[in-house]
Parts: structure tokens; sequence; C-alpha cells
């Protein structure tokens, strides 16, 4: 399917500089676009290929000037990434519906009590429990698993060898990448006199909102008691760990390898970077912003604030610390020769007042 770039115009609310009428087919990145393919350009550091790139289009910020001839036909918006996103979605809706899935393939296990919406799609090898429910237009893909009365939503894609344990519950439009555990116990032992651990039984569940995504290999322990809640909006990347009784505030964003630890609320519209450490039993304001490898072991109140470093300090003092900090080794010398000079100076008083005596 082709489309002119002024029909793309249109869709996304830019202005025309070049050829209207000329035609794309395909999206690509600006350092490898060809003729008859579409790509943007956000960051400056890209401009470079705007001048030998091949694609027919290039969407543009709206007050983009160029400092060079440029042969590719330029969509000028108020934002090319978000414009660009739109687009991708788009075409991904297109692919999606031209390979639309329904049905239940065999071999697979449906429990009789099972609940199973309209249009729905369960692939080979996948077993669906007793009372579970599957909302209409949902794609289960193989090899999942979907314990008792474990419930799924609307419109969800739930990938390959995803294990959502029993009563957990799924929102609508939830998207859950492969391999992702939802429900898994929670880390709760006791210590004994003895200086064993007992097994403190996990009864709760884990409850995912609307407009979630779930990224591979996540994993999100189910409520010793209660919900585990991940609110409506939040946005997991891979390779995270949520343990029971987290509350991720809505429309937050976690980056991969970050693990929060059980019982900690994380403020809505946060964003966390990836490998930080949570502590748990922590509050976390509204807003709050925390960079790559922090640890965090105390609650927050001051909202939209950024923390770095670990133990975690405001953005501002670990920048400064971070300065001081490559200076280590050179300071080190600095007080080496100080106190070498002392000693000296020490040493020349004390003979001084040896003759003098």
């Amino acid at each position: 399917m082709q489309f002119t770039a002024k029909q793309i115009s249109e869709f996304i609310n830019g202005t025309i500089d070049g050829d209207a009428n000329v035609k794309v087919g395909e999206l690509s990145k600006i350092e490898n676009g060809k003729e008859g393919s579409l790509c943007f350009l956000s960051n400056p550091k890209y401009e470079n290929y705007l001048y030998t790139t091949n694609a027919s289009v290039v969407i543009v910020g709206q007050d983009f000037i160029p400092s060079q001839p440029v042969s590719s036909t330029l969509i000028k918006v108020a934002d090319p990434y978000s414009a660009f996103s739109l687009l991708l979605e788009k075409y991904n809706e297109a692919v999606n519906q031209a390979n639309v899935q329904s049905g239940i393939e065999q071999p697979c296990f449906i429990h009789p009590t099972a609940k199973i919406g309209k249009n729905v799609f369960i692939a080979a090898f996948s077993y669906i429990a007793e009372n579970a429910e599957i909302g209409d237009n949902s794609k289960i893909n193989a090899q999942v698993y979907l314990g008792t009365d474990a419930k799924i939503g609307e419109n969800c894609v739930i990938f390959p060898g995803v294990k959502i344990y029993n009563k957990c519950i799924v929102g609508n439009r939830v998207t859950i990448h492969s391999n992702a555990v939802i429900g898994s116990d929670g880390f709760g032992f006791a210590p004994q006199a003895d200086g064993t651990y007992s097994k403190i039984a996990q009864i709760g569940n884990v409850v995912i909102e609307d407009d979630v995504e779930v990224g591979s290999n996540t994993t999100i322990d189910r409520a010793t008691m209660g919900s585990t809640f991940i609110r409506k909006g939040v946005k997991l990347d891979n390779l995270i760990q949520i343990a029971h009784n987290v509350d991720v505030g809505e429309h937050s964003v976690v980056a991969a390898q970050t693990g929060i630890s059980g019982s900690t609320k994380l403020g809505e519209k946060s964003v966390i970077g990836g490998q930080v450490g949570i502590a748990g039993h922590l509050s976390l304001a509204k807003g709050t912003q925390i960079g790559a490898q922090a640890g965090i072991n105390f609650s927050t109140a001051e909202e939209n604030k950024q923390w770095h470093g670990s133990p975690a300090q405001p953005l501002r003092d670990w920048m400064r610390a971070s300065v001081i900090f490559k200076q280590l080794p050179a300071i080190e010398k600095r007080i080496a020769s100080l106190e070498a000079m002392i000693s000296d100076l020490k040493t020349i008083i004390e003979q001084n007042s040896t003759i003098s005596k």
C-alpha cells in the first residue's frame, strides 16, 4: 500500500516542502532510507543523514531550515517524533489487520467453565484453567498459561510463554510480552528460632489496569494479602522485578533490570531508569525521576524531583559529587604532598628549636 506525501501530510497536520505527489510504501530510519520510504528527523545529531538519505519523504520540525540541498520531500510538523510514532502505530495496525487470527488452535486445553469472549484467538499449547475469563478480541499466543479464576480483558495481546497465575486480573488493551510471569509468590519468609525460614502464604493477586505494556521476562509478584497494582497506562520494560504489594502509579515508565521491593508505592507519572534498585515499604512522590543504577532507600515527598546515584541524592548534588569523585586520585596526591611538606616543616622547626637551646 502506497501513500502520497500530500496524504501523509494531511493525516499528521503537516506542511509540504517538495513534491507533494511523491509516493512511499514503507517506513525506515533516516540513515537507511531508500527510494519509496518515509523517515523522520528529530535529533539534530542525525541531521547529516538528511543530506545523504535516499528516502522519498522525511518528517522534520516546523522550524527546521536545511543547511544543504535536500533531495527528499519534507513534511514539517510541530513534533516529528510524535508524528512518526503515530504513523508507526497505524502501520502496525494495518499489518496486524492483514494477519488477523481468530478461533482456537489445537492442541490446547480450555476448561469447560472458562469464559471466552468474541473474536478471541487462542494458539496451540495454551492452557486456560477453571473459571478463567478472556475478553473480546484478545489474542492468546502459544504456550500461554492462564490460571484458575484469572481474567484477561478486551483487546489484549498475550505473547508466547506468558504465565498468569490464579486470580490475577488483566485489564483492557494490555500487552504482555513473552515469558513474563504475572502472580508468582511474593518473597515472604519468616525467620525461625533455629535459623531456618518458614514460608508465608501469598494469598493475594496482581491487578494490571487498562493500557499497560509489560516487557519480556518481567516478573510481577502476587500480594501477600490484597493486590499488587500496576495502574493504568504503565509501561514496563524487559527484565523487571516487581515485588508483592507494590503499587506502580498511573502512566509511570520503568526501564529494564529495575527491582522494586515489597509494599513500595511509586507515584504516578514517575520515570525510572535502568538497573534502579528501590527498597521496600517506601512511598515515592508523583513524577519522581530516578537515573540509571540509582539506589533508593528512603521515601520522597517532593514531586517531579530527579534523583541519581547510590545511595541516591538530588541531581545537582550528585553532579557536584561526581565531579569531585573523578578528582579523588589527584586530590589524594595533593594531600600526600601537603602532608610531606608539613612533615618537613615540622622537622625544620624542631631542629631550629634544638639549635636555639
